[in-house]
C-alpha cells in the first residue's frame, strides 16, 4: 500500500520533460510510482486535478545559519515550495568558533547580512560547538520542516584559524593558510556542502572592514581547492570583485570581474569541483560585462572548468519603508523625537506639518557603525525619485511613469517630499522598493541569464537582510511571473525553469536522491495552485529572538508541499511537522 496517491495533476517532474497529466505515488519517503494512472490503494489519495505536481524547490543561497538555532519551521523558505535550502554563503557563518569570539561573527553577520546582532546574540545556542563538524551535530540533532545543507564560510575559517590578524584581512603565513585548508577539509570530510567566499567589498562587517578573506591572495584560495580535489565532493561558492557596481567602482574595487572569472576558472580546474558565484547586471558601470562573464565561462566550462554563475529571477530591489530602513531615519529630528516611538505614534507624529518640515530640511547625522545597514539612508535619499510604491498585486513591469519621482513631478513636488508622505500611507504599513529599474531592458538580461546553459538559479538570501531585501519568494516568482504573467516579452517554458531550480540545482550540489519525480527519488514534492499562484506585499513580522523584526512576503497558491514523503504545508498553512534534517555531502 501507497502512503500517498497525488492524482489527476499536471506533472512537471524535473527533468526538463513537456509536463503530463498523471499520478505520483511514494512510501516511506520515497517515490514509488509515476505514470498516467496508478492503481491500488493509498492511506491518503490527493486530488491534484487542475494542479502542477512538480519536486520540492532546492536553494542554493540562504542565510539560515543563525535561524537554524531558534526557528524548526525555517520561513519564508518553506512557504515558498523550498524543501531543501543550502546556508553558509558569502563568506559568513558562525562555525568554527573560539570562545570568546562570537562578538565578532555576529557583528560580521550583521553587517554583511542586516540580520540583527540582538537576535543573533540571544536566538544562537552559543556553547554547543566549536567546530564546523560540531556545528553540523547540533543542526543534525535538531529538527526542521524542510531539509538544510551546510557550507564553511572563509570569513569564520580565517579568524579561526589567524586571531585578530585574520579578523582584518592581514596576509596569511603558509602556515596559516595550511590551516584553513586543514580547517575546510574537515568540514567537507564531515559532511559540510561546501566552502563560500566573499571578494567584494561591498560586504562589510559592523566594524566596517570587508569580509575576513575579501582579499586573499590566490595561493590561500587554491591552498583550499586542493583540498576539495582529495576528498572529490563539495561546492565552492563566490561573491566576485566588482558586483555591487557602482558602490565598488568608486571604493576602488581592486580586480577587475573578468580577471575575477579567470580565478575562479583556475580555482575549479584545481579543486576539479563545481564553483558558483553571483552574477548580475550592472548596468551603472558595465552594461555588457553580464553577458562578458557568461560567454568566459563557456570558454572555461569547454576548456575543462566547472563554472557556474548564480543569477536571480527578479531585480533585486531594497525595501523602503518605516517598517523597514528609510530615507529620513538618520536625520536628528527623527532620531530625537519620532525613532523611539510605536509605529501608530510615529505616523501620527511624522504628520505633523512642523516635524515635517524640520526632517526635509536637515542634514543626516551617519550610524556611528560603519558597516551599519542604516547607512542606507543616503541611498534612498539620492535614489528617492527611483523608488517604486509595492502594492497589491506587485507589478515587476511597472515602467517609470509608477516611479515616485514620475508622480514626484505629476504634482510638481520634490521627489523626497512625495516620499515622505507615501510612506506614511495606509497608517505606515506601505513600503516602496529601490530598484535599478523595472524596464524591459533588464527584464530582457534577466531572461537572457536563466536561459543560459552554464546559469543556475539562486540569490534568494532567504533568512538575511531581513528589512532591507525581501526575496525568498524568488522560487515563487520563477513560476508565477517568467512562465505565466510577464507581458514585456515572452514567457519562459514551465518544465524549463521547474527543472532550474529542482534538479539542476541538485545537480551542482550532488544531492543525487532528490529534484526528479522519479522511482526511487525522495518524496520533495509540490502540489500548486498554478492559475492562483501569487506573491503579495510586505508585512512586517516582530518575531526575531529578542522581538527583532523581518520583513515577509505572504504567498498564495501551495496547495500542499512534501519533505521526505511528510506533508509540512497544506493550502499555505503550516502543518507542525517537522520531517527536515541535516544534509550532508
Amino acid at each position: 500500500m501507497h502512503d500517498v496517491i497525488i492524482r489527476g495533476g499536471r506533472i512537471v517532474d524535473g527533468s526538463g520533460s513537456a509536463p503530463f497529466i498523471g499520478d505520483v505515488a511514494f512510501k516511506d519517503g520515497v517515490i514509488t510510482e509515476v505514470a498516467s494512472r496508478i492503481s491500488g490503494p493509498a492511506r491518503r489519495e490527493i486530488d491534484a486535478e487542475g494542479h502542477i505536481v512538480t519536486p520540492g524547490w532546492i536553494d542554493i543561497h540562504t542565510h539560515y545559519d543563525g535561524q537554524v538555532s531558534w526557528d524548526d519551521e525555517l520561513a519564508p523558505s518553506s512557504h515558498n515550495g523550498v524543501t531543501t535550502v543550502v546556508m553558509g554563503n558569502c563568506g559568513v557563518g558562525f562555525a568554527p568558533v573560539r570562545p570568546g569570539q562570537e562578538k565578532e561573527l555576529i557583528e560580521l553577520m550583521e553587517g554583511v547580512e542586516d540580520i540583527p546582532g540582538t537576535a543573533l546574540y540571544e536566538g544562537i545556542e552559543w556553547g554547543r560547538w566549536e567546530s564546523f563538524p560540531e556545528y553540523m551535530d547540533y543542526i543534525a540533532s535538531r529538527q526542521y520542516a524542510i531539509d538544510v545543507g551546510a557550507q564553511i564560510a572563509h570569513g569564520a575559517v580565517r579568524y579561526y584559524a589567524m586571531g585578530e590578524r585574520g579578523r582584518t584581512n592581514e596576509d596569511a603565513t603558509p602556515e596559516e593558510i595550511e590551516r584553513m585548508a586543514d580547517l575546510v577539509e574537515e568540514a567537507v570530510a564531515a559532511g559540510a556542502v561546501g566552502f563560500s567566499t566573499s571578494r567584494t567589498i561591498g560586504h562589510r562587517a559592523l566594524w566596517g572592514e570587508p569580509v575576513p578573506g575579501t582579499f586573499a591572495p590566490e595561493e590561500e584560495l587554491l591552498a583550499i581547492a586542493r583540498r576539495f580535489k582529495k576528498l572529490g565532493k563539495g561546492v565552492i561558492e563566490a561573491i566576485p570583485a566588482g558586483t555591487v557596481g557602482k558602490l565598488e567602482a568608486l571604493g576602488g574595487e581592486r580586480s577587475e570581474p573578468l580577471a575575477e572569472l579567470e580565478l575562479f576558472r583556475r580555482i575549479s580546474e584545481e579543486s576539479g569541483r563545481p564553483l558558483t558565484f553571483t552574477l548580475v547586471e550592472i548596468r551603472e558601470y558595465a552594461p555588457d560585462l553580464w553577458r562578458q562573464m557568461l560567454d568566459r565561462c563557456r570558454e572555461a566550462n569547454a576548456g575543462g572548468a566547472h563554472l557556474f554563475p548564480q543569477v536571480p529571477s527578479r531585480i533585486i530591489g531594497f525595501i523602503h519603508g518605516l517598517s523597514s530602513y528609510h530615507a529620513f531615519m538618520r536625520r536628528p529630528t527623527y532620531l530625537e523625537k519620532v525613532a523611539h516611538l510605536p509605529l501608530a505614534e510615529r505616523v501620527e507624529a511624522m504628520r505633523d506639518p512642523e516635524i515635517k518640515r524640520q526632517i526635509l530640511s536637515e542634514r543626516d547625522v551617519p550610524h556611528e557603525a560603519p558597516g551599519s545597514m542604516q547607512n542606507v539612508y543616503g541611498l534612498f535619499r539620492r535614489g528617492a525619485a527611483s523608488l517604486y510604491p509595492l502594492t497589491e498585486p506587485i507589478d515587476l513591469e511597472a515602467g517609470k511613469s509608477a516611479s515616485i519621482g514620475a508622480r514626484a513631478k505629476a504634482e510638481g513636488r520634490e521627489a523626497l517630499e512625495y516620499l515622505y508622505d507615501a510612506m506614511l500611507e495606509d497608517e505606515g504599513k506601505s513600503f516602496q522598493a529601490l530598484t535599478r529599474d523595472n524596464q524591459p531592458k533588464s527584464l530582457a538580461v534577466l531572461e537572457e541569464m536563466l536561459r543560459h546553459p552554464d546559469t543556475v538559479t539562486g540569490l534568494s538570501d532567504a533568512g538575511a537582510h531581513v528589512t532591507l531585501i525581501c526575496d525568498a519568494t524568488m522560487p515563487t516568482t520563477q513560476l508565477s511571473y517568467w512562465t505565466r504573467d510577464r507581458k514585456s516579452g515572452p514567457t519562459l517554458p514551465l518544465e524549463f525553469l521547474v527543472h532550474k531550480q529542482t534538479a539542476r540545482n541538485a545537480a551542482l550540489y550532488g544531492f543525487t536522491d532528490r529534484g526528479l519525480l522519479q522511482p526511487g527519488k525522495r518524496a520533495d514534492i509540490n502540489v500548486i495552485d498554478y492559475a492562483g499562484l501569487t506573491v503579495s506585499p510586505h508585512v512586517a513580522h516582530h518575531d526575531l529572538p529578542a522581538g527583532g523584526t523581518r520583513l515577509m512576503q505572504p504567498v498564495k497558491g501551495y496547495a500542499a508541499t512534501f519533505c521526505n514523503g511528510v506533508l509540512i504545508r497544506e493550502n499555505d498553512t503550516d502543518t507542525g511537522a517537522r520531517p527536515g534534517r541535516l544534509v550532508r555531502s
